[in-house]
């Protein structure tokens, strides 16, 4: 395996350090067996997500972005490059509410309101801009009402930005996307967008990046319920759960 720094690593068997000498109280032998062997899965698990991650950062340079695209801004109208503010990467999220939504998608935003808790670490380390098709008075007006600090928004009405990035057809609806653009000079490069959807999810799964960027679900995927399937989050609800 090779650490973040591209150096050659030898790393020990999973299953060896998988034998865990924590026990909970009144955990049976067979718990602690099948605790273990799962851990020894959760090891190779995280392993393999950096083997990934390595890749991601080894890819060849990306496209060269064919126009400094024109956004309308909360604070006026911004150039894809003067996005980046003083960072080489910038990270963009399109958000699904687009001009024909009443209401943006709940999945969308559920994610977004994750990350408006993350933005002043994130933001210390790269740019992020959240991208919707819908006119930016709309977008401010949500983030208001959705008590989001953090996220800058941009409205790309008047440019080709989600057609180009996140395959979408203005005439058929909003696709969520995550891309990674970088900078250097005056040269925007996209360097990595996603592309798993519904064409590369496995049978009774929804469609879902890899690994799943929504803490949502990290969480569930903890619980002895899982994630399920027939629920999914909503704008808001009668009573929060305290």
């Amino acid at each position: 395996m090779t650490s973040a720094n591209g150096s050659a690593q030898t790393l020990q068997p999973a299953a060896a350090l998988a034998q865990s000498t924590r026990r909970f109280p009144g955990e049976s032998a067979q718990y602690r067996t099948a605790r273990n062997a799962m851990l020894a899965e959760e090891i190779e698990l995280r392993r393999h997500i950096e083997r990934v991650a390595a890749q991601r950062r080894a890819l060849p340079p990306g496209g060269e972005v064919p126009q400094d695209y024109r956004f309308d801004g909360e604070h006026g109208p911004a150039t894809l490059s003067q996005i980046f503010g003083d960072h080489d990467t910038l990270i963009t999220y399109n958000w699904m509410f687009g001009p024909t939504r009443e209401r943006p998608c709940p999945m969308c935003t559920s994610l977004l309101s994750a990350f408006d808790g993350a933005m002043p670490d994130l933001l210390q380390r790269v740019a992020f801009a959240v991208i919707a098709r819908g006119p930016i008075e709309r977008l401010v007006a949500f983030k208001k009402e959705r008590g989001w600090r953090h996220l800058r928004l941009y409205s790309s009405g008047g440019n080709s930005f989600n057609r180009d990035y996140a395959n979408e057809d203005p005439d058929a609806g909003d696709n969520p996307a995550f891309n990674v653009f970088t900078r250097s000079g005056s040269t925007l490069r996209h360097a990595w967008g996603d592309e798993m959807g519904p064409q590369t999810s496995d049978p009774g799964q929804d469609p879902r990046g890899a690994p799943d960027p929504m803490p949502l679900w990290t969480l569930l995927d903890l619980t002895p319920g899982g994630r399920g399937s027939d629920w999914y989050p909503k704008l808001e609800y009668a009573a929060v759960p305290t």
